[in-house]
């Protein structure tokens, strides 16, 4: 059994990855350039669905997941912000249409349909979630660090370590979680360049609290249909996807354009009244990780024993962070994952690409 492993990337997936072996004592090293959920685990909406994915290769691994969030806040013993929503399409009116007001969907816009209740949809702040897995990870003996990931070190077939701002760190075992960035960062692993979605968002704080309610809008905003969300602190979080794309490089060079924060707080003001002219927080962007066939990569990297990855979650990196994480450490500890089937996510499929 593996007993040292160095986790690389500190968003929701590697977090998850270090308390499920933390918790089960494996020694961990959680490595992360800037902090914990400073990439898009910090700027995610934090939507989680039952069945959303049904029909797909992660259907089996979402439904797992979404059971484990609805025990992670009691588990970790924190507020992870996570509650049940309803979940409803929203159509912004056209000229010459007039639409019911709604609740607090009182403004051009109408309710087109449900798209989801309290049985199938809730939501969690991903940021709390990330945050609470790393403490979580601590007491149970792992370590943060600081630091650039400049490689996976493999001697003769064999993960031996990473390096790390120039120091070699040893290790039993290897995994790297950074998001569209884990092939740049593991040149050595010879995993090919992962694409990305890049999607801005913004924190609305209205004057009065809006109720829980998940609405996906139906609009020309253009690429994903922009997602407004109501957390139990009060704020409203607003997104919207755009283009898949390269990732940038350095991930410090990510940055937002405010045009796009303007169209997304202009989204905001027809759909509700209550979420026009309201202080806003927090406007940014972040890249969410694609693989070229649109399914995950997780588990072990082929000629590098005792290396492994996981990334390439999509829109739905929150909803699956936590059976990726459990599922990772149990094939790492025990050899096989009894949490979720990983046969889908080999990513020895994106090698023979």
């Amino acid at each position: 059994m593996s007993r040292r492993v160095i986790v690389c990337g500190a968003g929701i997936v590697g977090a998850a990855t270090a308390y499920h072996l933390a918790r089960r004592g494996a020694e961990v090293v959680l490595v992360d350039r800037r902090g914990i959920a400073a990439a898009a685990s910090g700027r995610a909406a934090g939507f989680l669905a039952l069945d959303w994915c049904d029909g797909l290769a992660t259907g089996p691994m979402a439904r797992a997941s979404f059971a484990m969030h609805a025990e992670l806040g009691r588990e970790l013993g924190v507020d992870i912000g996570y509650r049940r929503v309803r979940t409803s399409l929203v159509a912004l009116e056209r000229r010459g249409e007039q639409g019911a007001a709604t609740g607090w969907v009182d403004g051009d816009a109408r309710i087109r349909g449900q798209l989801g209740d309290e049985r199938t949809t809730a939501q969690v702040d991903p940021r709390r979630l990330t945050r609470a897995l790393v403490t979580a990870a601590e007491r149970h003996g792992a370590t943060m660090r600081l630091g650039i990931v400049e490689d996976v070190v493999v001697d003769a077939g064999i993960a031996t370590g990473v390096r790390v701002d120039g120091e070699t760190l040893a290790a039993d075992a290897v995994v790297v979680a950074m998001g569209p960035w884990s092939a740049q960062a593991a040149p050595g692993l010879g995993l090919p360049p992962m694409l990305a979605v890049k999607g801005h968002s913004v924190l609305l704080s209205p004057r009065e609290a809006m109720p829980a309610e998940a609405l996906f809008v139906d609009d020309d905003h253009g690429g994903e249909a922009p997602e407004v969300l109501p957390r139990p602190d009060g704020t409203v979080y607003i997104a919207a996807g755009s283009q898949v794309t390269r990732t940038p490089d350095p991930p410090e060079s990510v940055g937002f354009e405010p045009a796009a924060i303007d169209a997304l707080r202009a989204v905001a003001g027809r759909l509700s009244t209550g979420l026009r002219g309201v202080d806003w927080l927090d406007p940014g962007a972040c890249y969410r990780p694609l693989c070229a066939d649109n399914v995950p990569a997780v588990g072990a990297v082929p000629g590098a024993r005792g290396a492994h990855v996981a990334t390439g979650h999509g829109p739905w990196g929150i909803l699956l962070g936590p059976a990726t994480g459990a599922a990772l450490a149990e094939r790492i500890l025990d050899g096989a994952s009894t949490t979720v089937d990983l046969g889908p996510f080999d990513p020895a499929r994106l090698l023979r690409r």
